[in-house]
């Protein structure tokens, strides 16, 4: 077999070029390709099978570390966290649900301060103001504006 790139060793691997170097840097001395005159390693068959076998042997440990069972410790730990969670969880929605139905009640109390406050003579419509700003007549054609008091929502807060 001729020689082989990095590049080659990482896709038949499937791990990146910087994982190969990696591995590389692990291998004994001599098991380590040598570099050529423009510091490139020379990788022959025996270096790839040393990049193998150390890849292997590194994926098969990391696998038996992931399985390996958890402490009873920190899984007791963890549940205790997670209980703890769940009642601030539990605190914090029945705090939102008071505020919610503290809303609601404050804007029916609201409502019926409107709807019980029934208008005055000063806050009714004129019935005969038939005074209309876009037609001209003798007070307003000049720019001259009849101004009446504003009477909105809350305008029997101002009395």
């Amino acid at each position: 077999m001729a020689n082989k790139t990095i590049s080659s060793i990482a896709k038949d691997l499937n791990i990146s070029r910087a994982r190969v170097y990696q591995i590389i840097d692990m291998l004994d001395d001599n098991e380590k390709p040598s570099k050529d005159s423009n510091d490139r390693y020379i990788i022959d068959d025996s270096v790839v099978n040393a990049i193998r076998k150390y890849y292997a042997n590194s994926n098969t440990k990391s696998k038996q570390e992931k399985t390996s069972p958890i402490d009873d410790k920190v899984l007791d730990i963890m549940r205790h966290q997670l209980d703890e969670k769940d009642r601030q969880i539990e605190k914090l929605t029945k705090l939102l649900d008071q505020q919610q139905q503290l809303n609601l009640s404050t804007n029916r109390q609201n409502e019926k301060l409107l709807d019980t406050n029934t208008l005055s003579e000063d806050d009714r419509p004129l019935q005969n103001d038939r005074t209309d700003v876009s037609e001209p007549t003798e007070g307003n054609y000049k720019g001259v504006e009849n101004k009446t008091p504003k009477k909105g929502l809350f305008g029997w807060l101002r009395r």
